[in-house]
């Protein structure tokens, strides 16, 4: 075959391939909206501080080539919360953020908190989800669309946790992320990462979180939250947020999300046990086992269970080794040194209902980004 020909077809090989390298696509989803106003205190309006901060967030976001945004939102429109989920889910989208503002008859109440799906009896917890949940009340037939939910009902509350545990480990990285820059760029108390059950994140097939950015109730934080300059700090924290989180998480040279998980998982407030027994029978077990060179593994699970590392656990997969962190069991799949070899293994487990497992890295027993130990 002539030279040029195989050189102009490795060059559209490479063309087609990094025109075609999926980019990490950030789902925002700005609370309220149209005749749902939202917390009304002080000539503050959620909505409307919603939509603004939301349109920062994405202004920031799309300025990094590797990121998509898609808005659920973008002008004052009532937006029912399964359209929200319906436009997150076809979009298929990296993470989905919802963005809100906090309210309480406690007018003194301040500071920012970001909530995971799950369940919660906390009384606190239980309130933010039942206001922000009560929306539906605006929606036609919404007791049929949301399987009898009663905005009023502690009950419905706790009982729309479906699929609360899934991508749990991610949101959770998330939301700690979050919290995290808040802490950077305000000096706003920081509440931290909590669980509940908030209807607009229930079907979203993808790491989620919904942020109380703070309380519109408290009225000197409320006009934070209601500034030109409170707007631009709050963005810039969520924006950095996203970002820290897709550096560690997702690599661009793949057609999968690669995703790695961090070290120090937030704790969730009254959710995750504080001790775990033989905890450091585990951290023993895993010190006798450390593998030199690069390692390539698949998280399929993280629990605050302990786990017998058998294949009858894990619907048949073998090996499986755990590893404590924070308060939680995190449970991987296979060991390799080929990352072509734990493509494979990833596809092996998502075969058998991990659909959310995802790729990890180490260096001699030290956790690094997937994109560096594949370099």
């Amino acid at each position: 075959m002539d030279k040029k020909i195989v050189f102009v077809i490795i060059s559209m090989f490479f063309l087609t391939g990094f025109s075609q390298t999926k980019k990490f696509k950030v789902v925002l989803d700005a609370g309220h909206g149209g005749k749902d106003y939202g917390a009304v205190y002080h000539g503050n309006i959620e909505k409307n501080i919603a939509l603004q901060t939301v349109l920062k967030v994405g202004a920031i976001l799309e300025k990094d080539h590797q990121i998509d945004v898609v808005f659920t939102r973008k002008s004052d429109v009532f937006i029912e919360l399964q359209q929200r989920a319906n436009i997150a889910n076809k979009s298929k989208g990296s993470i989905f953020v919802s963005m809100h503002c906090n309210a309480n008859k406690n007018q003194a109440a301040e500071g920012n908190e970001t909530y995971v799906m799950g369940i919660t009896r906390n009384s606190s917890n239980l309130e933010v989800a039942k206001n922000e949940n009560e929306v539906v009340t605006l929606e036609t037939d919404y007791k049929i669309k949301y399987d009898g939910y009663d905005p009023n009902s502690p009950e419905s509350v706790i009982g729309i946790s479906i699929l609360q545990e899934e991508h749990l480990d991610q949101s959770i990285e998330l939301a700690g992320r979050v919290q995290e820059f808040f802490t950077k760029k305000t000096d706003n108390k920081n509440r931290g990462v909590k669980q509940a059950g908030f209807l607009v994140l229930r079907q979203i097939t993808m790491p989620r979180v919904l942020i109380e950015m703070g309380f519109v109730s408290n009225k000197e934080e409320g006009e934070f939250l209601n500034s030109e300059t409170g707007q631009d700090l709050l963005a810039e924290a969520i924006a950095n947020a996203i970002m820290d989180y897709k550096n560690e998480f997702f690599s661009p040279s793949s057609n999968d999300d690669v995703k790695e998980e961090d070290k120090n998982v937030p704790k969730i407030e009254e959710v995750i046990v504080k001790e775990v027994p033989k905890k450091e029978q585990i951290i023993k077990k895993a010190e006798k086992t450390i593998e030199k060179g690069i390692v390539f593994k698949i998280q399929i699970s993280a629990s605050t269970k302990e786990l017998a590392t058998i294949p009858s656990n894990f619907k048949g997969l073998s090996p499986i080794s755990v590893e404590p962190s924070g308060s939680l069991f995190k449970y991987f799949y296979a060991s390799e040194k080929n990352y072509d070899s734990i493509k494979q293994k990833l596809e092996e487990a998502k075969q058998k209902g991990y659909s959310t497992a995802f790729i990890v890295a180490y260096k001699d027993g030290i956790k690094i980004n997937v994109t560096d130990a594949i370099k």
